[in-house]
């Protein structure tokens, strides 16, 4: 996959980018692996907002993706490259060996009539979903499990990948993409490679109603609104927010504030932190 840019018709058309959906087989998704999405705006069951700055954008259906790849040692053949508005990657629908038809993330290179299978003794091919046992030191891997039989959670989305460093014990010792070294059980499964769309972090969105498409509300800024209604407002002219760092409308710290809680009974598994030196 690659960019692409516009015809300058425009200030914001000139300078925006999108994703070259060229190399993808498949407009219409399978509609046997589809569900209702059902917005919520940003709001919880009692219908107050809880995250701000949501709601709107185009409609979506979900697709239900296999994130355990259970069917053990029965190959698969890749049936087409889809889009899926609910994440950045792409995915690949496969047919597997019985029929049976199933969604997975698109790990980066994959192609149609390519072969994938899931299990302990399978080659170590893009696509290929294998224990971190059975995986080599080095190996770049994503959708890794965090507990054996949950389906993959970590490292989904585009253009990441996460690295295999080391194995001892119980344990495999993966390198994450944000530079965090953690623990992760060897009986958990990943799949071999790098997830698709690598050049969605360099896009353009360009204009204001591209972002609106995606659901997102217009956000104001803080220094641009009185005291009554943020910490940061007020003042005459473009005044700074007064006060050591930057702080939410509730006068909660942000902006690398760590809310993470003290002495989380997983800490025993991170062995570095992300953002820190060696």
């Amino acid at each position: 996959m690659s960019t692409k840019g516009y015809r300058p018709t425009s200030p914001a058309r000139r300078q925006m980018t999108g994703t070259d959906y060229s190399d993808l087989t498949k407009k219409a998704p399978e509609k046997s692996l589809l569900s209702a999405k059902k917005k919520n705006s940003g709001r919880n069951h009692y219908g107050r907002i809880t995250v701000r700055h949501r709601g709107g954008g185009n409609r979506q259906k979900y697709r239900i993706i296999d994130w355990k790849r259970n069917k053990t040692d029965i190959p698969a053949k890749v049936a087409a490259l889809e889009y899926d508005p609910n994440r950045t990657a792409f995915v690949a629908l496969i047919v597997y060996a019985d029929g049976e038809k199933s969604y997975i993330i698109a790990p980066h290179g994959l192609k149609i009539g390519d072969s994938v299978v899931s299990g302990a003794d399978v080659d170590i091919v893009v696509g290929n979903c294998l224990p971190l046992s059975s995986i080599p030191v080095g190996t770049q891997v994503h959708n890794i499990e965090l507990n054996p039989g949950h389906g993959g959670q970590l490292v989904r989305s585009a253009g990441s990948s996460a690295q295999l460093l080391a194995k001892e014990g119980r344990y495999a010792t993966i390198r994450m993409p944000s530079g965090e070294v953690r623990l992760v059980l060897q009986n958990c499964r990943a799949v071999v490679g790098v997830v698709s769309n690598p050049e969605n972090e360099i896009r353009n969105i360009g204009k204001a109603g591209r972002t609106r498409h995606l659901g997102r509300r217009p956000h104001v800024r803080g220094s641009a609104m009185n005291p009554v209604d943020h910490p940061h407002g007020g003042g005459e002219g473009k005044a700074p927010i007064g006060r050591p760092s930057p702080v939410t409308p509730w006068g909660k710290p942000n902006h690398g504030y760590r809310t993470r809680k003290r002495n989380n009974p997983t800490d025993r598994m991170i062995i570095r932190r992300r953002g820190k030196k060696r």
